[in-house]
């Protein structure tokens, strides 16, 4: 019996320990391959925190004196930190839209993209991506230079961007935008996973 309700928790939640045991199995190393150690693994997870705070990948401290952390976020420390193929944007944004995917079809969930429905002017495009007017400029003649300057246009004197010229530069300019979306929509089907009765970021009295 506590084989098996190890094994449960196992399937939601992995101490620090069982995590770096988990890497050094599976080979997995450092940038320069060298085998994972404890403070490389606590400063994988410090990253981790900081960059996606509103998944609630790892416990807070109640009664234990250490931390523990979802099988989401191991797997996104398998896949995207210590991964050595992508950049670590790219990655991350490749990890959620395939987490994405598996929230949908487990809840039966039709995917529907819907991020970009407004064409934007230079001011507006600013503050959606938080850049300066020189800054997103530069992005605007990048999808010009892309062949994608259909996607320009002017209204009453006022350089305007469609909304697929806006998916377009989100996509391939301003990334980290990009992947703020897919969390929150992330985010969004997991409380619809908890809703349903599944467990997330339950650890079960542990911590």
């Amino acid at each position: 019996m506590k084989v098996d309700s190890e094994q449960f928790f196992d399937s939601i939640f992995l101490s620090y320990n069982k995590i770096l045991k988990r890497l050094h199995v599976l080979g997995i190393t450092t940038k320069n391959g060298k085998e994972i150690s404890e403070l490389d693994l606590r400063r994988a997870i410090d990253v981790m925190i900081k960059k996606h705070p509103t998944c609630r990948w790892r416990s807070e401290k109640i009664r234990s004196k250490k931390y523990f952390v979802l099988v989401e976020g191991y797997y996104w420390l398998t896949q995207v930190y210590f991964q050595k193929e992508k950049s670590l944007i790219d990655a991350d944004i490749d990890f959620f839209k395939l987490r994405i995917k598996q929230y949908e079809e487990l809840l039966k969930v039709d995917h529907n993209e819907n991020y970009w429905n407004e064409d934007m002017d230079i001011k507006q495009l600013c503050r959606y991506f938080n850049r300066e007017d020189i800054t997103v400029r530069k992005a605007i003649k990048k999808m010009c230079d892309s062949r994608f300057e259909k996607y320009k246009f002017v209204v009453d004197g006022k350089v305007v961007i469609s909304s697929k010229g806006v998916e377009w530069i989100c996509k391939n300019i301003f990334k980290q935008k990009y992947l703020e979306l897919l969390e929150k929509y992330k985010m969004e089907l997991t409380e619809k996973y908890i809703k349903t009765g599944y467990p997330y970021d339950n650890f079960f009295w542990k911590n």
